[in-house]
């Protein structure tokens, strides 16, 4: 069975475009990279788990904070590690300071088969991109969701503008 995984696409926009917020992951094995090295801020659920509920208290537990208040939209679901693991993720518009990040941590033996546990964060930082820079920066199964997220903002701005 796969395993199941939930996040949340924060975007904003501003004079220089629609930026994303990615988290780079944390720990000794992603410190030295960059590009391919970003995430969604996300995580795993259980089946019985409500999708929108677990990409909420991810963000929350990832970042240290809840995530911003507003309308939320489906981008839908893609498999990362050859269908081992679906994630499901979830756009919304908003802010987020980076300065505010205040990760939750994992365990991990480092060095190897030291028999030393240390505490890594899950994301050691965020930035905000613009799309393009997104898609290099993000695990390349997750650059999907922003091109999923470029499709799905002219019916935004459209819908934006009848209000």
């Amino acid at each position: 069975m796969a395993v199941l995984s939930a996040g949340l696409l924060l975007f904003r926009r501003g004079a220089a475009g629609v930026e994303v917020l990615l988290g780079h992951m944390g720990g000794p094995y992603w410190a030295r990279k960059d590009d391919g090295a970003w995430s969604i801020p996300k995580g795993e659920h259980e089946p019985d788990e409500d999708a929108f509920a677990a990409a909420e208290r991810e963000f929350t537990e990832e970042l240290g904070h809840e995530p911003p208040a507003g309308e939320s939209h489906g981008l839908g679901t893609l498999s990362q590690r050859g269908g081992r693991k679906q994630i499901t993720v979830f756009a919304r518009e908003g802010d987020f300071d980076p300065a505010h990040l205040r990760p939750g941590t994992f365990d991990l033996e480092w060095p190897p088969k030291s028999g030393t546990m240390q505490a890594f964060p899950e994301i050691d930082r965020v930035a905000w991109f613009d799309l393009d820079t997104a898609r290099h920066k993000l695990v390349a199964a997750q650059a999907g969701f922003v091109d999923r997220l470029a499709d799905l903002l002219p019916s935004l701005t459209a819908a934006a503008g009848t209000d």
